[in-house]
């Protein structure tokens, strides 16, 4: 798939490959021409890309090839033993969690889970989870505050499902619940929106004493769909409402929700993957130096100041 955004670059690199391929089919030297078209293909993604529109970021932090939470786990953890069901109920699909070890720490890793294909998007929900899914989380942060393990949340869901079973089964006291115990957890706890996050299913996992954001993440109380569907009675005015919501990692930087912004590759996190784990690897990294000595009164006042400085203005 390419964006609509990125054609300009994708005819360049076309024409590249389509010299290449004559140049050795008959055994030219065309040498200065494809390192001008390089050069050019260079200069036009440093254009469109540092101009992408909110909406554009949408699209690319919807983008079913973008890395997954399980993928995360994988590239960042060692060891990794997934935990399965509520206790309650069932397993959730949607989210998925466990232990393991970073860098010789034991941590605890949670996560939203979107399927990287049809199928698996049926089998996980589209990463939209029902109640179970955020009791099993947050029965793991409470085990992890028992054994006094940090805790790790990735990020990335349109919304908690808003179906009838799970409005039966208590969506909305399932996530206030996660609200409330995290808030008052004595482990540090560290957020990454790595793709879409949306509503209170991401902030399920989102109360937190550092919270960053990808580059081309999104984090919001409605999509940008519903949010001009509510206000301008017309969905198809999507781009002017994501521009309104201040919903890109650079917005939410600057009005102090998050607390720092992970720098993918030119197009997103999909075009090079191995870069941006590094790059969550480093952030991680700083986070728990600066948490993990803390006790845990303080991680609980640090995250009660975190919370009540968004919003504060002066005129």
């Amino acid at each position: 798939m390419v964006f609509e955004f990125e054609k300009p670059v994708t005819e360049l690199e076309n024409k590249i490959k389509e010299l290449e391929k004559y140049a050795h089919k008959n055994k030219l030297d065309l040498t200065t021409e494809i390192s001008f078209l390089e050069r050019k293909v260079k200069d036009k993604k440093e254009e469109v890309y540092s101009q992408l529109t909110p909406w554009q970021r949408v699209e690319i932090a919807r983008y079913i090839k973008r890395p997954t939470s399980k993928e995360y786990i994988a590239a960042l953890f060692d060891e990794f033993i997934e935990f399965k069901g509520d206790r309650a109920y069932s397993d959730d699909n949607a989210i998925i969690g466990g232990i393991a070890m970073f860098r010789g720490r034991p941590v605890t890793v949670i996560g939203n889970q979107r399927g990287m294909d049809t199928k698996d998007n049926i089998a996980r929900n589209f990463g939209m989870a029902h109640p179970d899914g955020y009791r099993k989380a947050l029965r793991l942060m409470k085990q992890a505050e028992k054994f006094n393990r940090p805790v790790i949340c990735f990020i990335d869901t349109k919304g908690a499902y808003p179906g009838k079973a799970a409005e039966e089964r208590g969506q909305s006291e399932s996530i206030a619940r996660n609200l409330v115990e995290m808030a008052g957890l004595t482990v540090p706890v560290i957020s990454i929106v790595i793709g879409e996050g949306g509503s209170g299913g991401a902030l399920a996992l989102g109360v937190c004493n550092k919270l960053y954001m990808l580059e081309n993440a999104t984090y919001s109380v409605i999509s940008p769909e519903g949010a001009a569907s509510i206000l301008f009675k017309d969905a198809s005015l999507k781009e002017i409402a994501a521009e309104s919501l201040k919903i890109t990692a650079a917005d939410l930087l600057e009005l102090g929700v998050s607390d720092g912004t992970i720098v993918e590759p030119a197009g997103g996190a999909h075009h090079d993957k191995t870069f941006v784990f590094n790059e969550t690897d480093k952030v991680l990294q700083d986070a728990l130096a600066e948490l993990v000595p803390m006790d845990g009164d303080a991680l609980v006042d640090q995250r009660y100041d975190k919370y009540m400085a968004i919003g504060q203005f002066s005129e």
